[in-house]
Protein backbone atom coordinates (compact mmCIF):
# COMPACT_ATOMS: atom_id res chain seq x y z
CA UNK A 1 0.00 0.00 0.00
CA UNK A 2 1.61 3.63 -1.10
CA UNK A 3 3.19 5.48 2.35
CA UNK A 4 0.93 8.32 1.56
CA UNK A 5 -2.43 6.91 2.14
CA UNK A 6 -0.88 4.76 5.33
CA UNK A 7 0.03 8.06 6.30
CA UNK A 8 -3.34 9.66 5.52
CA UNK A 9 -5.24 6.59 7.58
CA UNK A 10 -2.86 6.98 10.81
CA UNK A 11 -3.91 10.66 10.60
CA UNK A 12 -7.50 9.84 10.45
CA UNK A 13 -7.05 7.13 13.27
CA UNK A 14 -5.46 9.10 15.55
CA UNK A 15 -8.03 12.44 15.00
CA UNK A 16 -11.24 9.52 14.30
CA UNK A 17 -10.76 8.27 17.98
CA UNK A 18 -10.37 11.59 19.82
CA UNK A 19 -12.97 13.15 18.14
CA UNK A 20 -15.48 10.22 18.45
CA UNK A 21 -14.40 8.27 21.70
CA UNK A 22 -14.54 5.17 19.98
CA UNK A 23 -14.28 1.70 21.71
CA UNK A 24 -10.17 0.70 22.10
CA UNK A 25 -9.28 -1.09 19.31
CA UNK A 26 -11.43 0.29 16.48
CA UNK A 27 -10.83 2.52 14.17
CA UNK A 28 -13.83 3.91 12.51
CA UNK A 29 -15.56 4.16 9.29
CA UNK A 30 -13.86 7.43 8.48
CA UNK A 31 -10.20 5.83 8.57
CA UNK A 32 -11.41 2.83 7.07
CA UNK A 33 -12.29 5.35 3.95
CA UNK A 34 -8.79 6.97 4.22
CA UNK A 35 -7.72 3.35 2.02
CA UNK A 36 -10.68 1.76 0.46
CA UNK A 37 -12.22 4.88 -1.08
CA UNK A 38 -13.89 3.27 -4.04
CA UNK A 39 -15.27 0.40 -1.59
CA UNK A 40 -16.16 3.38 1.09
CA UNK A 41 -18.22 5.32 -1.48
CA UNK A 42 -20.09 2.44 -2.92
CA UNK A 43 -21.44 1.34 0.65
CA UNK A 44 -22.91 5.11 0.98
CA UNK A 45 -25.38 3.98 -1.42
CA UNK A 46 -26.87 0.80 0.13
CA UNK A 47 -29.06 0.00 2.56
CA UNK A 48 -25.50 -1.47 5.18
CA UNK A 49 -25.00 2.69 5.40
CA UNK A 50 -28.01 2.94 8.59
CA UNK A 51 -25.50 0.85 10.98
CA UNK A 52 -23.34 3.93 10.48
CA UNK A 53 -26.14 6.28 11.01
CA UNK A 54 -28.41 4.63 13.65
CA UNK A 55 -27.85 4.75 17.13
CA UNK A 56 -30.43 1.45 17.34
CA UNK A 57 -27.58 -0.91 16.01
CA UNK A 58 -25.23 0.63 18.34
CA UNK A 59 -22.45 0.79 16.04
CA UNK A 60 -22.19 4.23 14.96
CA UNK A 61 -19.14 5.20 12.62
CA UNK A 62 -18.17 1.44 13.11
CA UNK A 63 -20.11 -0.35 10.29
CA UNK A 64 -17.26 -1.62 8.22
CA UNK A 65 -15.75 -2.81 11.58
CA UNK A 66 -19.10 -4.25 12.97
CA UNK A 67 -18.71 -7.13 10.16
CA UNK A 68 -14.41 -6.56 9.85
CA UNK A 69 -13.83 -6.52 13.80
CA UNK A 70 -12.13 -4.15 15.16
CA UNK A 71 -9.02 -2.75 12.97
CA UNK A 72 -6.98 -0.10 14.48
CA UNK A 73 -4.03 -2.76 14.81
CA UNK A 74 -4.83 -3.10 10.77
CA UNK A 75 -4.52 0.37 10.57
CA UNK A 76 -0.90 0.81 12.33
CA UNK A 77 0.48 -2.22 10.97
CA UNK A 78 0.39 -0.23 7.40
CA UNK A 79 -2.84 -2.48 6.19
CA UNK A 80 -1.19 -6.07 7.57
CA UNK A 81 -4.47 -8.25 6.19
CA UNK A 82 -3.68 -10.28 8.87
CA UNK A 83 -4.69 -7.87 11.47
CA UNK A 84 -8.23 -7.92 9.95
CA UNK A 85 -11.08 -10.51 9.22
CA UNK A 86 -11.42 -10.97 5.20
CA UNK A 87 -14.86 -11.89 4.77
CA UNK A 88 -13.92 -12.80 1.37
CA UNK A 89 -11.48 -15.35 1.95
CA UNK A 90 -13.58 -16.79 4.79
CA UNK A 91 -15.37 -19.95 4.77
CA UNK A 92 -19.30 -19.97 4.23
CA UNK A 93 -20.11 -20.95 7.73
CA UNK A 94 -18.13 -18.10 9.11
CA UNK A 95 -19.59 -15.75 6.38
CA UNK A 96 -23.34 -16.87 7.12
CA UNK A 97 -22.55 -16.41 10.96
CA UNK A 98 -21.31 -13.05 10.09
CA UNK A 99 -24.37 -11.82 8.35
CA UNK A 100 -26.80 -13.45 10.48
CA UNK A 101 -25.73 -11.53 13.83
CA UNK A 102 -27.94 -8.54 12.26
CA UNK A 103 -30.25 -10.41 9.96
CA UNK A 104 -31.58 -13.97 11.53
CA UNK A 105 -34.43 -11.91 13.36
CA UNK A 106 -35.82 -11.12 10.34
CA UNK A 107 -38.98 -12.70 9.45
CA UNK A 108 -37.47 -13.99 5.67
CA UNK A 109 -34.69 -16.11 7.65
CA UNK A 110 -36.73 -18.22 9.94
CA UNK A 111 -36.24 -21.42 7.87
CA UNK A 112 -32.72 -20.98 6.82
CA UNK A 113 -30.94 -23.89 8.26
CA UNK A 114 -33.20 -26.19 6.86
CA UNK A 115 -33.39 -25.14 2.92
CA UNK A 116 -32.23 -26.39 0.37
CA UNK A 117 -29.92 -23.30 -0.70
CA UNK A 118 -28.40 -23.74 2.81
CA UNK A 119 -27.85 -27.43 2.20
CA UNK A 120 -26.17 -26.74 -0.44
CA UNK A 121 -23.43 -25.19 0.88
CA UNK A 122 -24.49 -21.49 -0.25
CA UNK A 123 -23.17 -18.47 1.14
CA UNK A 124 -24.99 -15.03 1.23
CA UNK A 125 -22.48 -13.43 -0.54
CA UNK A 126 -23.24 -15.98 -3.57
CA UNK A 127 -26.52 -14.09 -3.76
CA UNK A 128 -25.97 -10.77 -2.48
CA UNK A 129 -23.46 -8.19 -2.35
CA UNK A 130 -22.13 -6.35 0.88
CA UNK A 131 -21.04 -3.10 -0.05
CA UNK A 132 -22.73 -2.24 -3.60
CA UNK A 133 -24.67 -4.48 -6.00
CA UNK A 134 -26.74 -3.99 -8.73
CA UNK A 135 -30.23 -4.83 -7.59
CA UNK A 136 -32.56 -4.55 -5.03
CA UNK A 137 -31.96 -6.12 -1.87
CA UNK A 138 -27.98 -5.83 -2.81
CA UNK A 139 -28.47 -8.72 -4.83
CA UNK A 140 -25.74 -9.26 -7.37
CA UNK A 141 -27.37 -9.09 -10.25
CA UNK A 142 -29.82 -6.65 -11.85
CA UNK A 143 -33.28 -8.65 -10.36
CA UNK A 144 -34.15 -11.69 -8.86
CA UNK A 145 -35.03 -13.53 -11.52
CA UNK A 146 -31.52 -12.71 -13.04
CA UNK A 147 -30.28 -13.71 -10.12
CA UNK A 148 -31.88 -17.30 -9.48
CA UNK A 149 -31.65 -17.90 -13.53
CA UNK A 150 -27.27 -17.96 -12.79
CA UNK A 151 -28.03 -20.95 -11.35
CA UNK A 152 -31.59 -22.43 -12.62
CA UNK A 153 -30.93 -22.55 -16.24
CA UNK A 154 -33.03 -25.34 -16.93
CA UNK A 155 -36.20 -23.88 -14.47
CA UNK A 156 -35.64 -20.46 -16.61
CA UNK A 157 -35.75 -22.39 -20.18
CA UNK A 158 -39.50 -23.35 -18.72
CA UNK A 159 -40.38 -20.26 -19.32
CA UNK A 160 -40.16 -20.07 -22.82
CA UNK A 161 -42.51 -22.91 -23.70
CA UNK A 162 -45.59 -22.18 -25.19
CA UNK A 163 -47.69 -21.63 -22.06
CA UNK A 164 -46.16 -20.07 -19.12
CA UNK A 165 -46.15 -18.17 -16.27
CA UNK A 166 -45.12 -14.51 -17.72
CA UNK A 167 -41.80 -14.14 -16.39
CA UNK A 168 -40.65 -12.34 -19.11
CA UNK A 169 -43.25 -10.06 -19.16
CA UNK A 170 -42.21 -8.84 -15.16
CA UNK A 171 -45.77 -9.90 -14.10
CA UNK A 172 -44.51 -12.43 -11.78
CA UNK A 173 -41.00 -13.13 -10.46
CA UNK A 174 -39.48 -16.29 -8.71
CA UNK A 175 -39.36 -15.19 -5.07
CA UNK A 176 -43.10 -14.68 -5.70
CA UNK A 177 -43.91 -18.20 -5.47
CA UNK A 178 -40.28 -19.12 -3.49
CA UNK A 179 -38.51 -18.17 -0.96
CA UNK A 180 -34.95 -18.04 -1.45
CA UNK A 181 -33.63 -18.26 2.21
CA UNK A 182 -35.67 -21.36 3.36
CA UNK A 183 -38.93 -22.43 4.36
CA UNK A 184 -39.70 -25.05 6.70
CA UNK A 185 -40.82 -28.38 5.32
CA UNK A 186 -42.67 -29.76 3.70
CA UNK A 187 -42.50 -26.87 1.47
CA UNK A 188 -38.64 -26.13 1.62
CA UNK A 189 -38.36 -22.81 -1.17
CA UNK A 190 -42.19 -21.99 -1.97
CA UNK A 191 -43.77 -19.77 -0.51
CA UNK A 192 -46.86 -19.83 1.54
CA UNK A 193 -50.49 -18.01 0.85
CA UNK A 194 -53.00 -17.66 3.65
CA UNK A 195 -53.18 -20.10 6.62
CA UNK A 196 -50.13 -21.71 5.22
CA UNK A 197 -51.96 -22.47 1.99
CA UNK A 198 -49.79 -23.74 -0.96
CA UNK A 199 -48.44 -20.42 -2.52
CA UNK A 200 -50.24 -21.15 -5.89
CA UNK A 201 -53.61 -19.53 -4.15
CA UNK A 202 -51.54 -16.40 -3.89
CA UNK A 203 -52.82 -15.06 -7.18
CA UNK A 204 -55.63 -17.91 -7.68
CA UNK A 205 -57.55 -17.39 -4.90
CA UNK A 206 -60.94 -18.74 -7.04
CA UNK A 207 -59.45 -22.25 -6.59
CA UNK A 208 -59.22 -22.12 -2.95
CA UNK A 209 -62.77 -23.03 -1.06
CA UNK A 210 -63.55 -24.09 0.95
CA UNK A 211 -65.99 -26.14 -1.45
CA UNK A 212 -69.21 -28.82 -0.31
CA UNK A 213 -67.67 -30.76 -3.13
CA UNK A 214 -63.85 -31.01 -3.28
CA UNK A 215 -61.86 -32.59 -6.22
CA UNK A 216 -59.25 -34.78 -3.34
CA UNK A 217 -56.42 -34.01 -5.29
CA UNK A 218 -56.76 -30.05 -4.79
CA UNK A 219 -57.07 -30.81 -0.90
CA UNK A 220 -54.82 -33.77 -1.00
CA UNK A 221 -52.33 -33.01 -3.84
CA UNK A 222 -49.87 -30.33 -5.05
CA UNK A 223 -51.01 -28.36 -8.09
CA UNK A 224 -48.23 -29.92 -9.96
CA UNK A 225 -49.92 -33.04 -10.01
CA UNK A 226 -51.77 -31.49 -13.22
CA UNK A 227 -49.83 -28.79 -13.81
CA UNK A 228 -46.01 -27.57 -14.38
CA UNK A 229 -45.77 -24.50 -12.28
CA UNK A 230 -42.95 -22.44 -15.02
CA UNK A 231 -44.58 -23.53 -18.36
CA UNK A 232 -45.39 -26.43 -20.49
CA UNK A 233 -46.05 -27.66 -24.06
CA UNK A 234 -49.57 -28.14 -23.24
CA UNK A 235 -52.70 -25.99 -22.59
CA UNK A 236 -53.20 -24.63 -19.29
CA UNK A 237 -49.72 -25.97 -18.18
CA UNK A 238 -51.20 -29.22 -18.17
CA UNK A 239 -48.25 -32.30 -17.68
CA UNK A 240 -50.44 -34.14 -20.09
CA UNK A 241 -51.12 -32.97 -23.87
CA UNK A 242 -54.96 -33.66 -23.61
CA UNK A 243 -57.43 -33.30 -21.07
CA UNK A 244 -58.48 -37.52 -21.31
CA UNK A 245 -55.10 -38.07 -20.60
CA UNK A 246 -54.68 -36.23 -17.39
CA UNK A 247 -57.58 -37.22 -15.53
CA UNK A 248 -57.17 -40.87 -16.94
CA UNK A 249 -53.88 -40.84 -15.06
CA UNK A 250 -56.36 -41.46 -12.09
CA UNK A 251 -59.75 -41.92 -13.32
CA UNK A 252 -58.56 -45.15 -15.11
CA UNK A 253 -60.55 -47.97 -13.38
CA UNK A 254 -57.95 -50.01 -12.33
CA UNK A 255 -56.86 -50.99 -8.72
CA UNK A 256 -54.21 -48.74 -7.66
CA UNK A 257 -55.71 -45.24 -8.54
CA UNK A 258 -57.46 -43.16 -6.82
CA UNK A 259 -60.54 -41.76 -8.35
CA UNK A 260 -62.82 -43.88 -9.99
CA UNK A 261 -63.68 -45.44 -12.87
CA UNK A 262 -65.52 -43.31 -15.97
CA UNK A 263 -69.19 -44.89 -16.03
CA UNK A 264 -70.41 -47.04 -19.05
CA UNK A 265 -72.09 -44.62 -20.99
CA UNK A 266 -68.44 -42.76 -21.55
CA UNK A 267 -67.19 -44.49 -24.33
CA UNK A 268 -63.37 -42.63 -24.81
CA UNK A 269 -63.22 -43.65 -28.39
CA UNK A 270 -66.34 -41.31 -29.31
CA UNK A 271 -64.93 -37.73 -29.49
CA UNK A 272 -67.51 -36.08 -27.46
CA UNK A 273 -65.81 -37.84 -24.43
CA UNK A 274 -62.77 -36.74 -24.62
CA UNK A 275 -62.69 -33.38 -22.96
CA UNK A 276 -63.74 -34.53 -20.11
CA UNK A 277 -64.04 -30.55 -18.96
CA UNK A 278 -66.63 -30.09 -21.29
CA UNK A 279 -69.20 -31.55 -18.34
CA UNK A 280 -66.66 -30.97 -15.80
CA UNK A 281 -65.95 -27.94 -15.62
CA UNK A 282 -65.64 -27.73 -12.20
CA UNK A 283 -62.30 -29.84 -11.33
CA UNK A 284 -60.69 -27.50 -8.69
CA UNK A 285 -64.16 -28.30 -6.37
CA UNK A 286 -67.86 -27.08 -7.08
CA UNK A 287 -70.20 -25.17 -4.80
CA UNK A 288 -73.55 -27.11 -6.33
CA UNK A 289 -72.54 -30.65 -8.04
CA UNK A 290 -70.98 -33.81 -6.52
CA UNK A 291 -69.95 -35.04 -10.18
CA UNK A 292 -68.29 -31.30 -10.56
CA UNK A 293 -70.24 -30.79 -13.37
CA UNK A 294 -70.97 -27.26 -14.98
Amino acid sequence: MPVKYILAAMALLTGSAMAQNLPPGYAGSDTCAGCHEEVSKAFKANAHVRVDQKSRFKMENLACESCHGPGQEHVESGGDKTKIRLLKEAGRIEVNENCLKCHATSPSMRGHQIGQHYRASLSCTDCHSVHSAKGRKLINAANSTDQCSSCHTAARAQFNRPFRHRLQEGSIGCVDCHQPHGERPPVHLQRLAANNEPGCFRCHSDKRGPFPFEHAPVRLEPCSSCHEPHGSANPRMLNRHTVQQQCLECHAGTLNTMGGAPPAFHDLRSARFQNCTTCHQKIHGSYVSKGLLR
